[in-house]
């Protein structure tokens, strides 16, 4: 994987799908859709300039200097954190492949596996130890400068997207581990279950899975406007009384309502 002229002979999966949605879902057809293959330096460069090459890109004048300054609509240093973080810890024992998915709000970075011992989704936003799944891709890839090995990174992709005026990032373990940044400036303010009566929130949610039966968590907390984890745990208390239950998977599946409050 680090030196390999073409290492997918010997791991088929380690290759990384990029796909471009118009939308906010998955849905054929994929308008761009790219599979890249390589040792995992050229991942991270391919995958890294797939995302750039279909994000807006704001040039600016040259009033202050000959040189033009030039911004994405999302921090380059937090998609590219993500996407290596991907390719360096994910599980190369798992069928699975990195994905990196963009929709029109939102960057979603898929890896198979799951975060070490210990650690959980709410410590990442925190200072913590850095335990790598891949010790000997660690070490190169920190050579040669792509990873710090001090447990920093995920921080850094928060402070990017806040500096940005973006929408606070998501990681989530569930079958894969995900990495989510939002497109959307944070514009709106977010609610949460103090300020905002327990029963109003929860007729909100019930009021858009209604119009929309098969509407994701993310998409229910961007129309809502409160975190993944708020809604994440509103949908569990209702499924505990029986209003609401899932069927089928995250894509492709429904909420159906039981009944009324």
């Amino acid at each position: 994987m680090l030196f390999g002229k073409k290492p997918q002979r010997f791991f088929i999966t380690s290759e990384v799908k990029c796909a471009h949605f118009h939308g906010v879902n998955v849905s054929k057809p994929i308008p761009s859709y790219q599979v890249y293959k390589g040792d995992v330096f050229q991942l991270v460069d391919q995958a890294v300039d797939f995302v750039l090459s279909k994000i807006d890109l704001s040039v600016g004048t040259r009033d202050k200097s000959a040189t033009v300054d030039v911004q994405y609509e999302l921090p380059v240093q937090a998609v590219a954190e993500a996407i290596v973080n991907a390719i360096a810890h994910r599980d190369y024992t798992s069928n699975g492949s990195v994905q990196v998915m963009l929709f029109k709000d939102r960057l979603e970075i898929w890896n198979p596996g799951s975060l070490p011992f210990g650690l959980t989704t709410a410590k990442l936003l925190l200072p913590h130890n850095s335990i790598p799944a891949n010790p000997l891709l660690a070490e190169p890839m920190y050579l040669r400068g792509n990873i710090e090995r001090m447990g920093t990174g995920t921080g850094d992709i928060v402070k990017c997207c806040i500096e940005m005026g973006l929408i606070t990032p998501e990681f989530i373990q569930e079958e894969d581990f995900r990495v989510v940044l939002y497109r959307t400036p944070q514009s709106t303010p977010q609610s949460t279950p103090q300020s905002t009566p327990q029963s109003t929130l929860q007729a909100r949610i019930l009021e858009v899975i209604f119009e929309n039966n098969a509407i994701t968590q993310i998409e229910i907390a961007s129309i809502v406007g409160v975190s993944f984890y708020t809604v994440k745990e509103y949908l569990n208390k209702l499924k505990k009384k029986g209003i609401i239950q899932r069927k089928g998977g995250t894509y492709g599946g429904y909420w159906e309502i039981n009944k009324q409050l």
